[in-house]
């Protein structure tokens, strides 16, 4: 099946920019600013977004490894001495469930 096209082609978009009010075409030149939106806007964080907020905080300053326990379970499996603890980590993986709502 084909499909002929007729008529004009449409004029460039237009582009609304809602902080303003203003209205630009597409592609038109950026070299204007645009005005910050009237004074009293305001943004308020839940305590949840607060505390995601401080734990990001916290982990970007902390290493993304513990090399001291990677060299420590290094040791143990070179030794033989590792052991693993299935019951240790059927709990661990049974608390990871409860907690993702499982």
């Amino acid at each position: 099946m084909s499909q002929k096209i007729e008529g004009t082609p449409p004029s460039a978009p237009v582009r609304v920019t809602q902080l303003a009010g203003q209205v630009s075409r597409a592609g038109d030149a950026r070299d204007r600013a645009i005005e910050a939106p009237a004074a009293g806007d305001s943004l308020r964080l839940t305590s949840e977004a607060a505390g995601l907020q401080a734990l990001r905080q916290e982990l970007a300053t902390r290493p993304a490894v513990d090399e001291g326990r990677v060299q420590a379970v290094r040791e143990a499996l070179a030794s033989g001495s590792y052991r693993i603890d299935p019951e240790a980590i059927a709990t661990a993986m049974l608390e990871l469930d409860a907690q993702l709502g499982g």
